[in-house]
């Protein structure tokens, strides 16, 4: 069977920068087996499948996305990836297109400028103490950490962007955390406040863009500075750029996408 494969640069209007996403359109699921395969032989921080909903009222397409080792719940880049190629290339004659997925219903919106805008939601996070391993594999981290529930993330705010710039957290131990991640935050210089990610339990030493922290960033800045429109810098070595702004129990990440390769996929 042949089926087609795209990759997209996420969160940057420039080739080679970003995050790369590989998405795949399927007329109807693969075993979840083989989609965990496809995704590790294409070893992106994540790959996304998209089956069409014709009959249904409330969503355009349900969404997957799996990591070279796990299915997650959420990931904003290949979700804006996802809709880049179904604005470009599917023929989508809309504005809007809806994703069911595993973390409720998403939406992308085309904007004027050409953005590409999430509408994601607002993920809670609750204070606990530092977990010793988080301390040991970044010894400059806070005593006091940010744990996402719903995301399984662990937030930790630095004091300044030059400190998160230079964080080399230890990913052994890092990996130990297993399927969850670590989000590295401070604020920015040059825009609102800057953010890495790191998830070697999940595949992902580091993740060059992600757009799903910014479901838990975005609301945490948004009280700290007393803003609810913010610019985000991701400041990996690719680097990317995300808008933001906080909508009561939604959050629009905007970001945009330049396009990278198409090819075809044969499957047994």
């Amino acid at each position: 069977m042949k089926t087609e494969i795209y990759q997209v640069d996420a969160f940057t209007n420039e080739l080679f920068r970003g995050n790369p996403a590989a998405v795949m359109p399927l007329n109807s699921w693969l075993p979840e087996q083989q989609m965990q395969a496809i995704a590790l032989e294409n070893n992106l921080s994540e790959t996304a499948f998209l089956v069409p909903l014709p009959e249904q009222d409330d969503a355009d397409f349900h969404i997957r996305w799996f990591t070279p080792t796990v299915e997650v719940p959420l990931c904003g880049h290949a979700t804006l990836a996802s809709a880049w190629l179904v604005f470009n290339r599917l023929g989508w004659q809309h504005d809007r297109v809806r994703f069911q997925s595993k973390s409720g219903p998403l939406a992308v919106t085309r904007r004027s400028d050409d953005w590409l805008e999430l509408d994601f939601p607002n993920l809670p996070f609750e204070p606990r103490p530092t977990p010793e391993l988080i301390r040991k594999a970044l010894p400059n981290a806070p005593e006091q950490a940010f744990y996402v529930p719903n995301d399984t993330n662990y937030m930790v705010v630095l004091d300044s962007e030059a400190a998160v710039t230079e964080a080399a957290p230890n990913l052994a131990l890092l990996a130990e955390l297993g399927n969850q991640g670590l989000i590295v935050t401070a604020p920015g210089t040059q825009c609102d406040f800057v953010s890495r990610y790191f998830a070697p339990g999940a595949g992902i030493d580091e993740d060059p863009v992600t757009g799903s922290i910014h479901s838990v960033l975005v609301p945490y800045w948004a009280e700290q500075l007393g803003k609810q429109t913010l610019e985000a810098r991701q400041l990996s070595a690719r680097g990317g750029v995300l808008r933001c702004e906080l909508r009561v129990d939604r959050v629009a990440i905007a970001g945009q996408a330049a396009f990278y390769m198409e090819g075809s996929v044969y499957l047994p």
